[in-house]
């Protein structure tokens, strides 16, 4: 072989040599246990979820997943911990609904909302529902809402931060049954709840996850749910819809980002790695019992549907004239 021969063949292998750093941290991930933010308190929806899968995606990867709460400003102090995070994957942050959205409620963010996270995997999406404490003197829906119409800022319900589905919802329902009803903002939806439950506020809006063990243990009522059919969750609670409020529909999601500039190889496998667990059975179960519907979908697809949530409730909010500082 000639001498030019060997150098242009060592010339084409250099790609190849330096590729392969890039794909052994992916094949050995994790080395160390692995720590998923979660921006609400414990006890509620997102942090029973983070528990639930990484409780089983653990069994897969061999080592411990810790569960840190950072709770406050919808979601903003988590989102802030994790890309001050090294993008090897062992910090990721579970969000909801409200996270793409928060550049519309805050005319400063310390991120961009897109361009310094690394999306991951849309993980489930669930109904809410509309509660009251089991002592309410109100049947439904529709009287609750006859006494808002009667009586504009008199009721107030809980939720888990401005800018979460909770808050929307809640805003949404205001907006199409032609009332206003307060909106008093939680460090997360168990906190709403229990004020609910000691008589503070009159009703709270939640993700089915976060309720639906109060639902049965009976300390709750759930006067509807909030997307366009019922629940098989919840068969017996009829729809915002049924109510009277025509066309009413919205559900809450939850995803996992990780800090910017993750190797492609690293997020494909992580992907991959909780798309599978959310078959175990112990996470079927629970996605079941909530009414939650799991999704596992690819980088590229959670990055274009938070996108579209963007576009879709951008122009809502900012017309509602929602600001906070």
């Amino acid at each position: 072989m000639t001498l030019t021969r060997r150098l242009a063949l060592a010339a084409l292998a250099l790609p190849l040599v330096a590729a392969v750093p890039s794909v052994a941290p992916a094949q050995s991930f994790p080395t160390k246990p692995v720590h998923i933010l979660v921006p609400y308190a414990a006890g509620g929806a997102v942090d029973v979820l983070a528990r639930t899968v990484g409780q089983a995606v653990s069994k897969t990867w061999g080592q411990q997943i810790v569960v840190d709460n950072r709770p406050g400003a919808g979601g903003i102090i988590a989102s802030q911990a994790l890309i001050q995070s090294p993008a090897d994957g062992t910090t990721l942050l579970l969000v909801a609904s409200g996270h793409p959205l928060n550049q519309f409620f805050y005319p400063k963010l310390p991120y961009d909302t897109f361009a310094d996270f690394t999306p991951i995997t849309e993980v489930a999406y669930s109904p809410l529902t509309i509660n009251v404490a089991k002592n309410s003197p109100v049947k439904d829906l529709k009287e609750l809402l006859d006494q808002a119409r009667a009586k504009p800022e008199s009721l107030s319900y809980g939720m888990s931060g401005i800018g979460t589905s909770a808050h929307l919802a809640g805003e949404l329902l205001n907006h199409m049954a032609k009332v206003k009803i307060v909106a008093i903002p939680y460090k997360g939806g168990a906190p709403a709840l229990m004020s609910v439950i000691a008589g503070e506020i009159p009703m709270s809006i939640n993700p089915m996850a976060e309720v639906v063990g109060q639902l049965e243990g009976g300390t709750v009522r759930a006067l509807a749910v909030t997307t366009g059919v019922r629940s098989p969750a919840l068969p017996d609670v009829p729809t915002v819809a049924e109510a009277g409020i025509a066309g009413f529909d919205t559900a809450v999601w939850w995803g996992l980002l990780g800090p910017k500039g993750m190797d492609p190889a690293l997020v494909e496998k992580i992907q991959k790695d909780v798309a599978a667990a959310l078959k175990d059975p112990t996470v079927e179960a629970y996605l079941k019992k909530t009414g939650s519907v799991a999704v596992g979908s690819s980088p590229k697809d959670f990055a274009a549907y938070m996108k579209t949530e963007a576009d879709k409730w951008g122009p809502v909010i900012k017309a509602a004239k929602i600001e906070l500082k």
